[in-house]
């Protein structure tokens, strides 16, 4: 069955210059000052939120000292694809490292009640055809996404050598013996001949620094940490039976929140939704896998799958081509797509093609407010559950229970945007509007550290290169890399993720691509008998110079936005030319898009001269 444009309103019925400036009031009510310090760092306290783990304890083990061909740091889908690709190039002498005590990354740590991905799990899992595994539907669970994890480590046999429950502390590159030495949090002393830094993107959970949060008395947890011993149920049977007589609040409305908020309000005595910023939910629509449609999927079906969402997600589809995803990710462009079709495919210029797009994504969020009018029985209720911001500035969201949620009358949305979030915590609860709100169990759906300072990111003390030279220093200005996947003076570090690359609409496509070219360069180091690698100064400069000069400036669209890490909340940098930018949480993405960068990539390899790398 093909896929039709959505119902929006038509552009007529729209004031879209009265609706920018409702968008830029609402934006501006919400923006603090401080920016990314608004948070806390997630140490010690409160408990599990870090170093802890709720799911599984700490079993104790010997020190390790070694030599190591590769060290892979992080065993979610970046250190799984770098492990699966060291594997396919011959490389076998490695290990992953991770502070969770098994492979999942994000997905070990996120069992809270409702998990699931919010995107296509067809194009999100990677290597599906490798593994001969489709996901029981479109959205999977949490806990199908663990376990997927975990079979790819037993099928490419990771477990052997990996370190569960072990925390980086240092990476200092050792000229004397031409490795790094990595230092971990049980004693270990390992000189890996080459570092993958595959860390991951939902790395950190980070904590709201309301006033008074370390005073409350009663329970606390952050939703990457959930505690089932005091909400009852399990991961797989959310039954949060434990929560019966109790009172709760959660702060946060993001991806996290609105899948756990229908579980609280179905088993909570009371529920506190505490919102700054509404989210922007779409229906979900999870149909189970059809076996038919599985049974007629020809060879290369996923990357065709991942093209086409990336086409409609992000660049624009071809004339006529169908939209194999179909949902709100790829609304906007097959709106777009079918009036264009509908015009005979008009001649336009950039500007005005991006002006129909524009205008389009106006239509597609009034869509979405006036279904929450639909659906919200209070109307002040509906009013504050309203997004008035760009598809674009905030992750949008899908979920069939979430706004009916609101409807049950021990559910409360309490809107703090015009405190811009809690204002204080006390003993007993919170403080909103000046009134006090008494609960039992306060929970964090704060999210993650994903465009805060590298440190906090990534939660490793000292990454030292040649003479010393810290990594965090050296990117303190703006990262420095050739192909965003190495850096003068870190010789033999790889980077995952984003940073001055290309970008694919599927995260974990970027990932799969990356793994496999640095898989390539350190089989080719260790065919050619070599020990080092690393950019030449002057081809990592040219690849700066070429990823500035070829970006594309989205800066105004990320002004007009109401805080999040599309716009590091709101927090304004300014640039060597006294340009104003924000940063992002795809880094400096390579302006010519996925396709032209992929492109490159791939002659480079079939070149088999590794431009620009010198190898000792």
């Amino acid at each position: 069955m093909s896929c039709k444009p959505t119902d929006v309103p038509p552009a007529s019925e729209l004031d879209i210059p009265a609706l920018r400036e409702k968008y830029r009031r609402e934006r501006d009510k919400r923006i603090r000052p401080e920016g990314q310090k608004q948070y806390e760092r997630t140490v010690g306290d409160p408990e599990h939120t870090y170093e802890g783990d709720p799911h599984q304890s700490v079993e104790p083990r010997a020190a390790i000292s070694e030599d190591l061909d590769v060290a892979v740091l992080g065993a979610g889908w970046s250190g799984l694809l770098a492990a699966f690709h060291l594997r396919k190039a011959g490389v076998n002498n490695f290990r992953n490292i991770d502070h969770a005590g098994d492979f999942g990354g994000v997905w070990y740590w996120n069992r809270y009640p409702g998990a699931q991905c919010d995107n296509d799990a067809y194009c999100y899992l990677p290597l599906l055809e490798e593994m001969g595994y489709t996901p029981s539907k479109k959205f999977s669970d949490g806990h199908e996404i663990y376990e997927y994890c975990q079979s790819i480590a037993r099928r490419f046999e990771l477990y052997d050598k990996a370190l569960f429950h072990t925390l980086i502390t240092s990476l200092q590159w050792d000229e004397g013996i031409q490795r790094w030495r990595v230092t971990t949090d049980r004693g270990d002393d390992i000189r890996a001949r080459f570092v993958i830094m595959a860390n991951g993107l939902l790395n950190i959970p980070k904590l709201p620094g309301i006033p008074g949060i370390h005073e409350f008395r009663g329970k606390m947890f952050h939703t990457a940490r959930w505690d089932y011993e005091y909400s009852g149920g399990d991961n797989k049977n959310p039954v949060l039976d434990k929560l019966a007589d109790k009172r709760v609040g959660i702060i946060g409305t993001g991806a996290t929140a609105i899948q756990a908020v229908p579980y609280l309000g179905k088993y909570a005595k009371q529920l506190y939704v505490l919102q700054r910023t509404p989210p922007m939910v779409d229906k979900r629509d999870n149909p189970p896998t059809d076996p038919a449609w599985q049974a007629a999927l020809g060879e290369g079906w996923q990357q065709e799958r991942i093209d086409n969402f990336h086409r409609f997600a992000i660049d624009g589809p071809k004339p006529a081509e169908e939209d194999l995803i179909c949902d709100f990710w790829t609304e906007i462009n097959r709106n777009l797509s079918a009036e264009l079709a509908a015009e005979g495919y008009p001649e336009m210029s950039i500007e005005e093609y991006l002006k129909r797009r524009e205008e389009m994504d106006y239509r597609v969020v009034e869509r979405m407010r006036r279904r929450i009018d639909a659906m919200i029985d209070d109307r002040r209720t509906a009013e504050a559950l309203k997004p008035y911001f760009r598809f674009n500035c905030k992750r949008p969201l899908s979920n069939d229970d979430y706004y009916d949620t609101f409807n049950r009358p021990n559910v409360t949305l309490i809107d703090v945007s015009a405190t811009q979030g809690v204002e204080c915590m006390t003993e007993t609860g919170f403080v909103a509007h000046g009134e006090e709100y008494a609960v039992d169990c306060m929970i964090f759906a704060s999210g993650f550290e994903v465009t805060s300072d590298l440190d906090r990111r990534w939660g490793i003390g000292t990454i030292a290169g040649r003479n010393g030279i810290s990594l965090y220093d050296y990117w303190a200005d703006g990262y420095q890399t050739l192909h965003g996947m190495m850096a003068c003076n870190f010789p033999n570090q790889f980077y995952m993720g984003f940073y001055q690359g290309g970008f694919n609409a599927t995260t974990t496509e970027t990932f799969n691509r990356q793994a496999g070219h640095i898989a390539y360069i350190i089989s080719q180091v260790q065919a050619r008998g070599a020990t080092t690698v690393e950019p030449e100064a002057a081809a990592q400069q040219a690849w700066v110079s070429h990823i500035r000069e070829t970006a594309i400036d989205i800066s105004e669209l990320q002004r007009e936005c109401t805080p999040s890490y599309f716009n590091n909340e709101g927090e304004k940098q300014v640039d060597s030319e006294g340009k104003e930018k924000y940063r992002w949480y795809l880094g400096e993405a390579y302006g010519p898009g996925w396709a032209a960068f992929e492109g490159l990539m791939r002659e480079w390899r079939e070149q088999g001269e590794l431009q620009g790398l010198n190898i000792t």
